[in-house]
């Protein structure tokens, strides 16, 4: 294999370790471990053994599993008994992290992250008789864990919660827990409304998806001792099901995180009088959708039911849309009224956005601070205030009025990273534009991979579609109404919709079924 790299010996060390540096580090110890003495040398630099992932990934990084038999043979038989006292950040999946864990010893190690793939495996890896008892409980200060990267996992949600309570029990020492993130989709646990059997009196930060409420507060609840730092992604935010504590104080939380994407319609009741209780809190971050009857949520709002309650906070980060009916409303708030509520917000700046929808009857007020840090912006109208989003992956637009080209430019600016794109709006463009017309501004989506054109008028899919307005990237993803592609296309044979279309690798055509008939 020697003669494989001799190009690169004529090389000095500083350029070799830039050029592999750009290798995955579990490629290169399994290229370059054994091969001559300077490689050798090389490759045992700690910026390529402190941290190592001996997962197998697709060729899109997003799905994975176990790596084969004969690169995990020559890693414990070989490479990893002579690299094990620089090991100290491990990203293993469950069905080889014993043979791994095993393999040597790594006096160092301190971080785990693993990949749940087999429920049975799974319980045996994290119970009083695995092999692995001694490892968890003395040295780990820092386990991520998470869901299976593939499309199926493999864990249903009550599951979870038991696992959730065997951490507890197997890694006596921890400081830092992250569970159960995953790269498809979310993945949340719930204790069922069940007083769950755990505690620590050494967890100090916690990262964790829920299903209801009820299981944040459980965390609450004075069994975590030592936590200081609660991050929180609930799927729902209902009325309370279980009689837990919430008038103890949580004087010990300095940093707390909540995030639900569903609408909530009891802030009131289950957020406000919890978020209350956090008096020595020194960071909150807030991202919710909240239906509120009474009137927006804005800066006198936040500033009366959460702020005046928390002395210490200097940091305070959120992203909240509220939801009013304005069919019995006699005043309505404009966006500069809103923003004019934050004067007291000195060393924040906030945006406010106000729309009102009269075919639905609602108003909707869009405030958070700035700059933006969510990967989503949802609900995005023609009133959308501008700025810069390089965070912001996905991105949702609806409005009552038309969408026109020059909306679409502002979009493609403010989000330079837009990867996914929902368009809903069913008004006709009132600027048109024929196939010829070369005067308008072609507009380019450099990462866009996703495109969803389900409830729309025909107009804006000619706004994608045709090449004087837009050019989008290879390999898209189009989701579109059937009957719209028919129309728009000339049934795929209009020459100004040809390029873009030819870049669609994969097509969800839906059709518009008309149940009238069957009645």
């Amino acid at each position: 294999m020697e003669h494989l790299f001799s190009p690169l010996m004529y090389l000095p060390d500083e350029i070799l370790m830039i050029i592999l540096s750009n290798l995955h580090n579990m490629d290169l110890l399994y290229s370059l471990i054994g091969v001559n003495n300077r490689l050798d040398q090389i490759a045992r630099d700690p910026y390529f053994t402190t941290q190592l992932a001996l997962i197998k990934y697709n060729s899109s990084r997003v799905l994975t599993s176990s790596l084969s038999d004969l690169v995990l043979h020559r890693f414990c038989l070989h490479i990893l008994p002579q690299i094990c006292y620089k090991v100290k950040w491990f990203k293993l999946e469950t069905l080889s992290m014993e043979r791994i864990l095993l393999a040597a010893n790594y006096p160092n190690l301190n971080r785990l992250d693993i990949l749940i793939m087999d429920q049975e495996t799974d319980i045996n890896l994290f119970n009083n008789e695995s092999p692995l008892a001694h490892i968890f409980q003395n040295q780990i200060k820092t386990l991520s864990i998470s869901g299976r990267k593939s499309i199926h996992d493999v864990y249903p949600i009550n599951m979870r919660g038991k696992l959730f309570s065997h951490i507890f029990i197997m890694f006596t020492n921890l400081l830092y827990l992250k569970f159960y993130q995953s790269n498809i989709g979310t993945t949340y646990i719930s204790f069922n409304h069940q007083c769950p059997e755990f505690l620590s009196s050494t967890l100090v930060e916690l990262h964790i998806n829920v299903y209801y409420f009820d299981d944040c507060l459980y965390l609450l609840d004075g069994r975590l001792h030592q936590l200081r730092s609660l991050s929180i992604k609930a799927f729902h935010i209902l009325p309370l099901q279980s009689s837990i504590n919430q008038k103890n104080e949580l004087s010990d939380l300095r940093c707390f995180s909540l995030t639900c994407d569903n609408k909530t319609f009891v802030y009131n009741e289950v957020i406000k009088p919890n978020l209350q209780r956090m008096s020595n809190l020194e960071k909150l971050a807030l991202y919710l959708v909240i239906d509120y009857n009474e009137a927006f949520i804005d800066g006198n709002y936040l500033m009366k039911s959460i702020i005046s309650h928390m002395p210490h906070l200097n940091e305070f980060i959120f992203n909240i849309r509220s939801i009013i009916f304005i069919n019995n409303l006699a005043y309505l708030p404009s966006s500069d009224d809103v923003q004019r509520s934050f004067i007291k917000f000195d060393n924040h700046k906030i945006i406010s956005c106000v729309d009102y929808f009269p075919k639905e009857q609602i108003g909707q007020c869009h405030i958070y601070s700035y700059p933006y840090t969510p990967i989503y912006y949802e609900n995005l109208t023609n009133n959308f205030p501008g700025g810069l989003f390089n965070c912001v992956k996905i991105v949702e637009i609806f409005d009552e009025r038309p969408f026109e080209h020059e909306f679409f430019i502002r979009i493609a600016q403010a989000f330079p990273f837009l990867q996914d794109l929902t368009i809903t709006n069913m008004e006709a463009q009132q600027q048109k534009s024929d196939d010829s017309n070369r005067h308008v501004a072609l507009i380019e989506y450099s990462y866009l991979a996703k495109l969803h054109l389900l409830s729309i008028h025909d107009d804006y899919a000619e706004q994608f579609l045709l090449d004087t307005k837009t050019c989008l990237p290879n390999n898209i993803h189009l989701i579109i109404d059937y009957d719209i592609l028919q129309r728009v296309t000339q049934n795929l044979t209009r020459d100004a919709t040809r390029i873009n279309y030819s870049k669609v690798e994969r097509l969800s055509a839906h059709h518009k079924v008309d149940l009238s008939k069957y009645l």
